[in-house]
């Protein structure tokens, strides 16, 4: 069986116990963003398993968003990550 050379590792232990692979990230291709997607992403750039420029890259993310997406979550956890809770636990 080939595998693919990836810079970084395969799998990554989160703090909570379980493993993420990056097969558990989302797809490149991905329009559409619901909150477990997102924050698949910031785990994933916060336990390792990829880099942020790679994430920015990959997934056609801003700076600012991929940072707004961290601060919700530092604040108020994943359910600030839906988009119908924007109003909800902005700032004012």
């Amino acid at each position: 069986m080939y595998l693919k050379k990836l810079e970084g590792p395969r799998a990554v232990t989160l703090p909570d116990g379980s493993v993420m692979t990056r097969a558990d990230l989302p797809p490149a291709d991905t329009c559409r963003w619901v909150a477990s997607r997102k924050a698949a992403v910031v785990r994933a750039v916060l336990s390792g398993l990829i880099t942020r420029a790679e994430a920015l890259e990959r997934y056609a993310l801003s700076e600012d968003e991929f940072e707004g997406w961290l601060k919700a979550i530092h604040a108020h956890g994943v359910s600030a990550l839906r988009a119908t809770a924007v109003q909800k636990y902005r700032q004012p």
